[in-house]
């Protein structure tokens, strides 16, 4: 009886190198995957934009009240339309982070001829309206 070794599987150059290769793309797409779970947990500033206004500042604001009590409540208005003297916009807008709902308000007032508050509209409320007198011609 001859001692015979069964022959010895060596592997060839190519399966080593296509191990290799599945290994380098296994790993390169685990990095990728990492990364973009990375991504989406980024952290994202809250944007707010405008004229923040205190809701006891804006129920202080009546018909009758001139411009410069009116700047003096709530400040400079965001808005004042150069085409329309009469009226000032007071915009705000607050974005939390990525997935909440953007908060809005909008306040505007209207002057009349004579400087003085005759109408309010608010985002949150019905507008509120004074009916003036028109002009007694002399």
């Amino acid at each position: 009886m001859t001692n015979v070794m069964p022959p010895v599987m060596i592997p060839s150059m190519n399966a080593v190198k296509s191990r290799s290769a599945l290994k380098q793309s296994s790993l390169k797409m685990l990095l990728l995957i990492a990364v973009g779970m990375l991504l989406g947990c980024v952290y994202r500033i809250d944007i707010q934009q405008g004229n923040f206004l205190e809701p006891k500042d804006v129920d202080r604001v009546a018909v009758g009240m001139t411009r410069v009590q009116v700047r003096a409540l709530l400040g400079t208005p965001m808005v004042a339309d150069p085409f329309e003297n009469g009226r000032w916009d007071y915009v705000y807008y607050l974005k939390k982070g990525r997935w909440r709902k953007a908060e809005q308000r909008h306040f505007i007032v209207f002057f009349d001829a004579l400087e003085k508050v005759n109408r309010i509209d608010r985002s949150d409320k019905p507008s509120i309206t004074v009916d003036t007198p028109p002009a007694n011609p002399a």
